[in-house]
């Protein structure tokens, strides 16, 4: 009885391991917050991604397409299905100056933590059609 405990008990541990691991919070999802930043609204998002910038005159939707999807120059992001504390971080670079590109470093640098964080989870939970490198996601 004690080798069958002996036995048991190691199969028992890994067991509980593996449930675990499958009921496990996920990690940081797409549309996960930036830490230190506001929780976003995609639908404050959306309305911010098709109105023109002030200081360029366009939108976020003219140059990256519908969903950010389908950008205007093949250098451009697609922005649908990205990481939305990745374009937080984006955004907040280029309003900040920390992050170097003449458009989007003017379409940033009027908007406050709150729009980068609408922004960002719109984005975010947009369909994805980003590539790596083994293939869609």
């Amino acid at each position: 009885m004690t080798n069958i405990r002996f036995f048991l008990a190691p199969l028992a541990l890994a067991a509980a391991v593996s449930l675990s691991a499958c009921t496990a919070e996920a990690p940081a999802s797409a549309g996960a917050a930036m830490p230190g930043m506001p929780k976003g609204d995609p639908a404050a998002g959306e309305q911010l991604a098709n109105a023109k910038g002030a200081a360029t005159g366009q939108s976020c939707i003219d140059c990256h397409g519908a969903d950010g999807n389908a950008p205007i120059d093949p250098t451009y992001p697609k922005l649908g299905g990205q990481f939305g504390d990745y374009l937080a971080y984006a955004l907040r670079a280029y309003r900040d100056g920390d992050r170097d590109h003449a458009l989007m470093a003017m379409q940033a640098q009027g908007l406050s933590d709150q729009q980068i964080a609408d922004l960002s989870m719109y984005f975010a939970t947009r369909p994805a059609q980003i590539t790596t490198l083994q293939g869609k996601h």
